[in-house]
């Protein structure tokens, strides 16, 4: 109850109430914030996907307003020498609106990013965009089969057989690159597993699918027991590490994120920045009202 209760009033905290919690999981508000928090992680050797925030907009100026944005990004970044790529929502670009709108940014920007030999993930958002954000990754995936990568959600029922239907675009020289992570929407039962080892349990078999195909997976997990899950798979199938990469979020868990690296495993770090962080942050805890107890802790316990 407390943790519902938290996640009702947060929205309507000051917004430099909130930051104090937000602060540890995104970079800041401007691309230079975001520069500083990529160069420290290359320094630690990890590499990153930068992500402008502002999912779900309402009108087509907005996305157009964001992928100006993301274009000067991609000169800045490049300029830059960062060691990373790059990632976005659809509904940043108005899938929900106008999905051929949405594909004719994103081809845009996929195209600057390939013009740089880069690469561009599709993030994966609720269920109201599966469909159309599969879509939307095929179509990109036949011009750009090097340059674009999608993010799957483990706890969808349908995964593992989206994966399976998604075979017949893999093709030696340009793997399929998915994201694997176990997804964070509020989805009906009907849908979606909700067990934690039912979750963890579907989350490896798609992961052993995918390295038995081929399929460049990112492993994106914050569990530890699926990083050990991932260890075993890696070895029984001899993966070396130009086949898969671990992947996590900025600021959660950076002792495990440490192990892994330390290891001589890829790793990648998810940074979002932008001034559309309090909706992020909310939005975020809506999805995940266990949070409450480490905004409790950030608000009480600073530094």
């Amino acid at each position: 109850m407390i943790n519902q209760l938290i996640t009702k009033m947060l929205p309507l905290m000051p917004k430099k109430l909130v930051w104090i919690f937000s602060r540890k999981y995104i970079a800041g508000e401007t691309i230079d914030d975001a520069i500083r928090v990529c160069r420290a992680l290359n320094a630690q050797n990890i590499k990153i996907t930068i992500d402008l925030l502002g999912e779900f907009i309402t009108r087509l100026d907005e996305a157009t307003a964001n992928k100006n944005a993301y274009l000067e990004i991609i000169e800045r970044i490049e300029k830059e020498k960062i060691d990373g790529n790059y990632s976005l929502k659809p509904t940043s670009f108005g899938l929900l609106i106008d999905p051929e709108a949405c594909y004719r940014n994103i081809r845009e920007i996929l195209a600057k990013a390939a013009s740089y030999g880069n690469f561009v993930r599709v993030d994966m958002e609720d269920s109201q965009c599966t469909d159309l954000e599969i879509d939307l990754f095929t179509k990109l995936h036949r011009e750009f089969p090097k340059n674009v990568g999608l993010v799957l959600q483990a706890y969808m029922k349908r995964n593992l057989q989206d994966i399976k239907n998604m075979k017949d675009l893999h093709h030696a020289e340009a793997p399929l690159n998915f994201r694997l992570c176990k997804g964070i929407y509020v989805e009906p039962e009907t849908i979606a597993y909700k067990k934690y080892q039912e979750i963890n349990d579907h989350y490896l078999e798609d992961l052993e699918y995918m390295f038995q195909q081929g399929m460049y997976p990112g492993i994106a997990t914050h569990d530890k027991p699926l990083v050990e899950g991932a260890y075993k798979l890696i070895q029984k199938y001899g993966m070396t590490n130009d086949r898969f990469e671990f992947q996590m979020l900025y600021g959660v868990t950076p002792d495990l994120r440490k192990s892994i690296a330390d290891k001589g495993y890829t790793m990648r770090v998810y940074v979002p920045f932008g001034k559309e962080w309090f909706g992020y942050s909310t939005r975020r805890l809506k999805e995940n009202p266990k949070m409450a107890t480490h905004i409790i802790k950030a608000l009480f316990i600073r530094g």
